[in-house]
């Protein structure tokens, strides 16, 4: 059986990297917060001026120790409202697109966002908001430790790969964040608006779950 790097090549999307299947003694510094303390942290915020019209920050939901790291880019009304993300109508579609390749919320999968607090309005984030927000992202991803990245949208993608490309020219390949494979993808609110691209969603979703089903490189 092919490897995931020659299949990869022969489709012609890109460079795939290992999954990070590291033994103990290579295993990453311990984060600087625990759960419990980066919940509170993140309650408490006030590293931006979205502390000042928030109803409460919204740190992530679902399985702490997932293989699928889901990512979009900032709590809506619904998600300032429940403090969980991905609550309203989007939330709904993501969870459709989760169940379509045989997963589901909080089941070997956990969801966050870039920011932690609502932009008023759901305004684009801002660069010192994304900022301030990226310790709390980066201290989630080194606790978790998830074989896959599935970055939603613009702004999840442009600020995990530091890029300025746009979506599609992101998306259809595999690429790296700190040895973790990372697939981009439209964000659900956006298919809601623009339906004729849940095709492409389809598509980005297949190839991530195949990155996890091909067998390591040998």
């Amino acid at each position: 059986m092919l490897s995931r790097d020659a299949v990869f090549e022969e489709l012609g999307i890109g460079p795939v990297w290992r999954l990070r299947e590291a033994p103990a003694s290579d295993a990453p510094r311990s984060p600087l917060l625990s759960w419990d303390q980066l919940a509170d942290a993140v309650a408490h915020c006030t590293a931006c001026e979205l502390h000042r019209t928030r109803t409460q920050g919204v740190l992530g939901v679902g399985d702490r120790n997932a293989d699928w790291l889901i990512i979009g880019e900032a709590p809506g009304a619904d998600e300032d409202a429940q403090g969980e993300p991905f609550v309203g109508q989007a939330g709904k579609l993501l969870d459709a697109m989760l169940a379509a390749i045989d997963l589901a919320r909080g089941d070997n999968v956990y969801i966050a966002n870039v920011l932690k607090s609502r932009p008023p309005g759901n305004r684009n984030p801002a660069p010192d908001e994304i900022a301030a927000c990226m310790p709390y992202l980066e201290n989630q991803i080194a606790l978790i430790r998830p074989k896959i990245i599935l970055a939603l949208g613009r702004f999840a993608a442009q600020t995990l790969l530091h890029s300025d490309e746009t979506i599609a020219r992101l998306r259809g390949r595999v690429h790296d964040y700190q040895g973790i494979p990372l697939v981009v993808t439209y964000h659900p609110a956006y298919l809601l608006r623009n339906l004729p691209d849940k095709a492409r969603a389809w598509e980005d979703l297949c190839l991530a779950r195949r990155i996890l089903t091909l067998p390591p490189e040998t």
